[in-house]
Formats: C-alpha cells, structure tokens, sequence
C-alpha cells in the first residue's frame, strides 16, 4: 500500500511538471502621469504619441517622456462626454503633418461636432481647417472617434446626440459611421450616392478597428446593457432604436457580440494579431475577444486589469508591439488617484 500511495504521488508530481503553466497576467509599465481625460491615442512614423485631453488640448510623448506643453490647444465645448476627443494621423503623416480631431463646440448657442485637420510645424499644430461642421452634438452621445481605414479612407463614428430617431435617418449625421476622403469630400463608392454615410442605425459607437483581413469593426454603447461589437459592413443598418443587442429582425445587422444585462461601456478598440482588445470605460478592464475568422462561431471574451486601473477609454498598438492604454477617471464617473489620469504600456502573454 505504502508503494502504491507513493507512486500515484509521484505520478501526480509528474503530470503537474509537465503540464503547461497557467497564463500568466499582463505586464504594465506606466507611460504617462498627470493628465485630463485623454480620449484618443495615436503613434507618428517615427515614434511619438499623440494624445488627445478632452478640455481640448493634444499632448506628445516623445521618448517615452511626456512634453509639459500641449502642441495645440482646441476651442472645444467640453460639456458633459463632449470636448476634443478622437485623433488620427494622415497615412503620409511624415510628409504632410496632418493630424485630424474630432471635437465638440458651441455654435449660435447649440452643440456641434466637427471633424477639422490641424497641420504640425514647429512644434506646433495649427492651420485648422474645418472638414465636417455642424454635425449633431450633446452632452452626451457624441461619438467622435476617428481612425484611417486601409483602403486610406478617413471614418468618423457619431453619436445620436440623444436623439435616437436621427440614428434611422438617412438626412442626418447623427448615429452613423461616416467615410470621407482626406480632403472632407465624399468617395465615389460610398454605399449611398453623395453621402459620407456608410452605416446607420448606431447609438454611440466609440470604437473602430480593421482586423488582419481588412474587416472593419465597432464598439456600440448600449443602454443599460446591450452594449455590442459591430461587424460593419457598407450601407448596412445596426438597428438602433428599433432594437438592442440581437433582436432576430432580418432588416437589421445582428452584433457580432453584446454583453446581455452586464454593462463593458466599450470605448476605443484594436486588434493585436487576430484578437481584439476594448477598452471598457464603466467595466473598468480591457476586454481580449477571440474573433473567429468565419465570424459565425461566436467570439470568447477574457477580461484583463479587471479593476486594476479604473476606468479605460483608449487602446491602441504601439510600434513596438505593446498595447497602450489611457485612463479615464478623471472624467467625472471614476475615481481617480493622485497620478491620474495615465497611459499605460501593457504587454500580454502571446503577444
């Protein structure tokens, strides 16, 4: 018996040695400290990132070292979730220096967005010029998140500026995925002759993505749940207000992924290989979701930082293959310590 016991111990020890190790949790190292809701994030060419702060000024870090003054401060409303928020740079950035913002403003006592492309030189971006005026504004419900697409396009998300019939009309801006060239005016394949429109049916969508094989995605705050990760496809209509989450009406494009009753608050998006990581502003992680390249298998979901750093707003790859992440808890739902808010470098296993 003692021989017996002894082996079935020793074969237990084996197995375990054996065995492959558990996955281990993402490494983050502090990039940036001391700054005001950044929204948006976005690497130059040759190394720098650009911020966005929602009072309206853009912010670099330039050797991993954040610079103390802004290169250029915006004339923003920063009225509720509204403010400067996203930002991109031109595909031919080291050439021309264009930088587009998207941004809240007051007009003639109303709240607009507006889409406008800012030019660096001297350490400085100015020389704005307006691309998009008067598009729907509110406190709440904006959008503005802004990304290049692959085909060198320029999108825009909007929010219904809480005024959800707008997200169904085609004569309005207002819940919608929009798709311009660089210079403001519309491609001549865009899904609906003369418009910038290129989806609808949208609430506040904050996140855009293209996965390896070009497929666009989008991240959809839902109300009190039902938030979703949107497979985009031209001229297709997401549903909302009809219906929220998967509802079953042909007439409407299913979410690739909702999350039911739970709230994430998914803001900005990016895939690292063939996984999408979200960050979540009211479900205070980043979400890791396994996409299946035939998109009809479901998706798996791991939830990374889950509460570790507050509330996440932005997520995007760095050139040195890190994920890098902003806070956002001084913005007005969080609670922020005395260092916030921060970006933060994190790498995670397999990556």
């Amino acid at each position: 018996m003692v021989c017996r016991r002894w082996s079935a111990a020793a074969a237990l020890l084996l197995l375990l040695a054996g065995a492959p190790l558990a996955r281990s949790g993402p490494r983050v190292e502090i990039v940036a400290t001391g700054l005001e809701v950044p929204w948006a994030l976005a690497f130059a060419p040759d190394g720098r990132l650009f911020a966005t702060e929602r009072p309206g000024r853009i912010r670099l870090v330039t050797d991993g070292r954040l610079e103390p003054e802004p290169i250029a401060t915006l004339p923003v409303a920063a009225v509720g979730e509204g403010g400067l928020m996203g930002l991109a740079l031109d595909p031919a950035f080291a050439e021309t220096g264009y930088l587009y913002a998207c941004y809240t403003a007051e007009k003639g006592g109303r709240l607009v967005n507006r889409l406008v492309r800012l030019t660096l030189a001297g350490g400085r971006a100015g020389s704005e010029r307006v691309l998009i005026d008067d598009l729907p504004g509110a406190p709440i419900h904006d959008g503005c998140r802004v990304k290049f697409g692959p085909d060198g396009r320029v999108y825009v998300t909007t929010g219904d500026a809480a005024e959800p019939r707008l997200a169904q009309r085609r004569d309005s801006l207002a819940g919608k995925i929009l798709r311009l060239n660089r210079d403001g005016t519309v491609p001549d394949d865009n899904p609906f002759p003369r418009s910038l429109v290129f989806s609808l049916g949208h609430r506040n969508p904050q996140g855009l993505a293209w996965d390896p094989s070009g497929r666009l995605f989008a991240a959809e705050h839902g109300p009190w749940g039902r938030d979703e990760i949107n497979h985009i496809l031209a001229g297709r209509n997401y549903g909302w207000p009809e219906v929220r989450g998967r509802s079953g009406d042909p007439r409407y494009v299913e979410p690739l992924l909702e999350s039911g009753l739970d709230t994430w608050a998914p803001s900005g998006i990016a895939f690292l290989g063939s996984d999408l990581f979200v960050a979540a502003l009211r479900g205070q992680a980043l979400l890791r979701v396994s996409v299946a390249g035939d998109l009809n298998t479901g998706a798996r979901v791991a939830t990374l930082l889950s509460r570790t750093h507050g509330r996440l707003r932005d997520v995007v790859v760095g050139p040195d293959g890190a994920l890098y992440v902003t806070t956002s808890n001084r913005d007005g739902r969080g609670w922020p310590t005395a260092d916030d808010d921060r970006i933060l470098r994190v790498r995670v296993e397999g990556q």
